[in-house]
């Protein structure tokens, strides 16, 4: 099963050990169509969006206007309506799936953690990458090559523990950290 998640945050458990955990909140999701598979079209809130294709769907599933995205989920509902929370109060093991905090066009020192040069003065050397490529043969840069570049905003998938759940509120604690800043908006799914 799987759930559209926003991150909250950070925290601790007071339990001796104490335990690194993520608050994670379940949004609001309206099930529109069950296929056969278990997979179904939801409904959820985010931002103002709105145009006349997002409008003609809201029609057809009989939706407010609150509900502007639309995605496909792998869910325990066996008709349209809310979303079932109930697996999420067994689960023990979550896979969760968000973006990476972007970090924009760096370095090779930032990027891949390159040593670089000498900080002395007359090296010229200090935080370039250095050699890139061979001499005669190949005549090239070989592909795969550690470059500057964009660095970041990719899109990672962690396994977490359940410590626990919130169903009257729709919190769900993981055990460790999870990729993304705080208020990024990803999905979780139950893992065996």
């Amino acid at each position: 099963m799987e759930y559209i998640v926003e991150k909250i945050g950070m925290s601790r458990t007071i339990s001796v050990p104490s335990l690194p955990v993520t608050l994670l909140k379940i949004h609001d999701v309206k099930v529109c169509e069950v296929g056969e598979d278990g997979r179904a079209i939801v409904a959820y809130a985010s931002g103002k969006r709105r145009n006349k294709a997002i409008e003609g769907q809201q029609k057809k599933y009989g939706l407010s206007a609150e509900f502007n995205r639309f995605a496909t989920l792998k869910v325990a509902n066996s008709e349209a309506g809310d979303l079932d929370l109930s697996p999420l109060a067994e689960a023990k093991k979550v896979k969760t799936t968000f973006k990476t905090k972007g970090r924009g066009f760096t370095g090779v020192m930032k990027r891949w953690n390159f040593a670089g040069g000498p900080k002395s003065h007359g090296s010229r050397f200090h935080r370039a990458p250095g050699s890139i490529g061979n001499c005669e043969w190949p005549g090239r840069v070989q592909p795969g090559q550690k470059m500057p570049g964009q660095y970041g905003n990719t899109k990672v998938t962690v396994k977490n523990e359940i410590v626990s759940f919130d169903p009257e509120n729709k919190i769900l604690v993981v055990k460790g950290a999870v990729p993304g800043p705080n208020g990024a908006m990803g999905r979780v799914r139950i893992s065996k």
